[in-house]
């Protein structure tokens, strides 16, 4: 599974910004895809994440300002965030999760993208 970021840039704060993220490979064997973030000096956290049934879960900090959705006739994740604010300047990396089952088992696999930055900042 390959997957490629885009949307981020500079936007002010109480702006809104969309980022997308396209899946490519098996994405059949994908079971969830989400988007995580990293900012300066911190450590990659989860910002939201979204099963094949349709549940999402968010980070408390961006519940209510931001919706995860995916188009799976595009094989496309997507972050639509609103009121953003300069805390929410971080690189932001598309996540997915693959499961392998086997006679053996099962067998998770996590696929990143490179990332792309948002700057919340005037």
């Amino acid at each position: 599974v390959q997957l490629v970021e885009s949307g981020g840039g500079l936007v002010q704060p109480g702006g809104s910004l969309s980022l997308s993220c396209a899946a490519s490979g098996r994405v059949a064997d994908i079971n969830s895809m989400g988007w995580y973030r990293q900012a300066p000096g911190k450590e990659r956290e989860l910002v939201a994440t979204i099963t094949n049934s349709g549940y999402t879960n968010y980070a408390g900090s961006v519940r209510d300002r931001f919706t995860v959705s995916r188009d799976y006739s595009q094989n496309t994740l997507y972050l639509s965030m609103n009121s953003l604010k300069p805390e929410d300047t971080a690189v932001y990396y598309c996540h997915a999760h693959v499961e392998v089952v086997t006679i053996e088992g099962t067998t998770g696999f996590d696929y990143w993208g490179k990332g792309t930055l948002v700057t919340v900042s005037s």
